[in-house]
């Protein structure tokens, strides 16, 4: 220990992480290591027990849940009792009346332009640079290189580009353009020039007729000359729209306007994740973490790589410039704001040993770390700036309750404090993950109301914990079922209704959880409407791609005025949120439907948390059994381990057909991964550690913390590193 650990007071920090504090952190912040370390000595020993405290109420919670479930198992669910049960146990809380939230100094991105978000791995560089800079998407390209376009009639996209399936791209184009930026007559088919006369937007036709936009403040403002623009700056439903025109260009060339390209506002917002989707165990992957949040917050973040042969260095965009239309400065962000998600309270770290040599909260950690360094843009007077309104926006996942939610509050509190900071600059975004969150949203949102900038569903993680809290209950629904259940409607209505009731419009975010297909984006694009239109003003893409054609819906669907239509209905039922998804006849499943299942749960584990142990890897793309490409992190993991070992603890299944399943998977995971010269395979031996961790996931599932998949993960991975 003693050589890899330095004393910093009572704490024995890992050295690693020391180096990078004094040596990458400080520089240019006025605090120095000694008081930044002792700072988190003493906010350790404030909140450590504090932390520890909150995970024993929920294991005891968890308790007299699984006692109740056991003792009432052969009555008819009573609805009331049940609720005055959750109620006497401090469950459910009461609702202490209205309020509104008071949040100030809370950037556009966050309260007013309503967009497509993306959540990325900070640990990755490449991909961290790639979602900052998907604030602009190019529409043909997004259109061009997925299913959007039918490959039909020739139109195929692989090899050299097919001036064919161009021919449709620019067709789809201009209908987004005629629809949303619509002419005073004709189509963007007939122009053929751009041009600005006495300040406004001028366009003609191969005809030499002039025509204009319907709406002419759509026009924002433009590059190039008045006579020759070379960009046209269009904006809808706060987002915009920049029509790019080149004729020399090989695409533009084409065109009889020479437009070569619409880039559109895509990734309004991007949370760069250091929780789900990493896989970060000790100092050293902290510190690969971390590094990467300061090159994105001091704005000089680099990444060389090689594509198709030619090396490529990718750094953080610049604004984007125009000239307004009579002839002022106009300058854009050219990046997406940026959120940054910390871990939840459950897991300890190993880079950081309290005075007791115990490992303290991660969640700890990673407040002090991230605020820190977020300290270098909230200071910097550079080009390249995050937040205009000089705020650090955290979004907290895995909360259980309130108690949970202030518990992060008076934290960020003291951080700011310790650090010197103005309070109230470091906001929360609160993660609706948990059943205990969901059924006190308002009031975790009340305890939150002058941090809070964000609420969000997330179907997967929510779905595990229902799951486990209600264990004892009976054998769950098959997973594919669970979407349909009437807790899963309720639960993203209530998400919405509570935000809209305490004041969310026009100051915060409710998103919505993430499209799970990275490849199928014509279904994305034709099913993705209903959040928009459920009145939530972000939701989860997987790809700066999705988000420029996600983008497109919120220029169809103005979400301020959903959000006003929702403010007048019922709130959601708070019975619906409480029904469980159990089986009401599990002997009508046949042999055949469990097996399958088991398969596909199977499958999903196997296929992310293989490459978890022995590669680091925190977010994977997974072919399921109908090889069909899933984006998985731990959530996704989750669910399927939850859903495995309820069916486990209920008969529905084996532990000997748990395992035997697994090795059978594990087979066909090796045999998908074949091309990955870094894959280890699992088969035929099975006695690797990815495959007895995927395997002490499903089958210890009931006995973990909340049903979360960390401990395996954590524990397995460390054993891993040390081999």
């Amino acid at each position: 220990m003693s050589d890899n650990y330095i004393a910093k007071g009572s704490l024995s920090v890992s050295i690693q992480l020391d180096e990078f504090l004094t040596s990458e952190v400080l520089p240019g912040l006025n605090i120095t290591a000694d008081h930044f370390w002792h700072s988190l000595e003493v906010i350790i020993q404030e909140f450590g027990p504090r932390n520890r405290e909150l995970l024993e109420l929920r294991e005891s919670m968890q308790q007299k849940i699984d006692d109740w479930h056991l003792s009432n198992k052969e009555k008819t669910h009573d609805f009331e009792s049940y609720k005055s049960f959750l109620k006497e146990i401090n469950y459910l809380t009461e609702d202490k009346g209205a309020f509104t939230i008071e949040t100030q100094n809370v950037d556009p991105e966050i309260a007013t332009i309503a967009g497509p978000q993306l959540v990325v791995p900070v640990m990755n560089a490449r991909f961290a640079l790639n979602a900052a800079n998907a604030r602009w998407g190019s529409l043909y390209d997004a259109l061009y290189g997925t299913d959007m376009i039918s490959e039909d009639d020739g139109a195929t996209k692989a090899g050299a580009y097919n001036p064919v399936r161009g021919d449709k791209v620019i067709a789809f184009a201009k209908n987004f353009l005629d629809e949303h930026f619509p002419l005073s007559q004709g189509s963007y088919n007939e122009v053929s020039t751009f041009s600005l006369v006495d300040n406004s937007l001028s366009m003609a036709t191969d005809s030499g007729e002039l025509i204009s936009l319907q709406d002419a403040t759509q026009f924002q403002g433009y590059q190039g000359t008045a006579e020759n623009p070379s960009g046209i700056l269009l904006k809808n439903n706060n987002l915009h729209a920049e029509i790019q025109i080149d004729p020399s260009h090989s695409v533009g060339a084409t065109d009889k306007a020479g437009i070569k390209d619409v880039l559109l506002e895509s990734a309004v917002t991007t949370i760069q994740d250091c929780e789900d989707s990493v896989a970060a165990v000790d100092g050293e992957d902290k510190v690969e973490v971390y590094r990467n949040w300061l090159g994105l917050m001091r704005g000089d973040l680099k990444e060389t790589f090689f594509k198709g042969g030619t090396e490529i260095t990718r750094s953080l965009n610049p604004d984007r410039e125009y000239l307004s239309p009579n002839g002022d400065q106009l300058s854009l962000p050219g990046r997406s704001l940026m959120l940054v998600r910390n871990v939840g309270h459950l897991m300890t770290n190993p880079a950081i040993l309290d005075q007791n040599g115990i490992e303290i909260p991660e969640g700890i950690l990673d407040a002090m770390f991230t605020i820190c360094i977020a300290m270098h843009d909230i200071n910097g007077a550079g080009p390249i700036k995050n937040s205009r309104a000089g705020s650090i926006y955290i979004v907290k996942p895995k909360m259980h309750g309130p108690d949970e939610v202030q518990f992060t509050c008076d934290l960020f509190a003291a951080v700011e404090k310790a650090l010197g900071m103005k309070h109230l600059t470091a906001k929360v975004g609160i993660m609706d993950e948990e059943r205990r969150t969901t059924v006190n949203l308002k009031e975790c949102i009340r305890v939150a109301k002058d941090r809070v900038i964000f609420i969000n569903t997330g179907f997967l993680d929510r779905t595990g914990d229902e799951i486990h809290t209600s264990m004892e209950a009976g054998p769950m629904i098959p997973k594919a079922e669970m979407k349909q259940q009437p807790w899963i409607t309720a639960y993203e209505d209530w998400n919405v209704d509570s935000g809209l009731e305490t004041g969310f419009m026009g100051r915060a975010q409710i998103g919505k959880g993430m499209w799970p297909m990275p490849d199928e984006m014509l279904n994305m694009y034709k099913i993705k409407t209903m959040h928009p239109e459920s009145g939530a003003n972000c939701a989860w893409v997987p790809s700066p791609t999705g988000a420029t054609l996600h983008a497109m819906h919120y220029h169809q669907i103005l979400v301020s005025d959903q959000q006003e239509k929702h403010t007048n209905r019922p709130k959601a039922n708070l019975d619906d949120i409480l029904t469980i998804p159990m089986m009401s006849d599990p002997s009508s499943l046949s042999s055949e439907t469990i097996q399958n299942e088991l398969d596909n749960n199977a499958q999903g584990i196997l296929g992310y948390v293989v490459r978890w142990i022995d590669q680091g890897v925190g977010c994977s793309k997974v072919p399921d059994i109908n090889n069909v490409g899933l984006m998985e992190d731990r959530a996704t993991c989750r669910i399927s381990s939850q859903h495995i070992t309820n069916w486990l603890h209920h008969g529905i299944c084996s532990k000997e057909q748990v395992i035997e399943t697994m090795k059978r998977m594990a087979a066909i995971v090796d045999q998908q991964n074949s091309g990955d010269p870094q894959y280890q395979s699992m088969s035929p031996s099975y006695d690797g550690i990815a495959f007895e961790a995927a395997c002490n996931l499903a089958i210890e599932g009931r006995t973990q913390p909340s049903g979360y998949t960390e401990p395996i993960l954590h524990e397995m991975r460390l054993r891993f590193k040390a081999q």
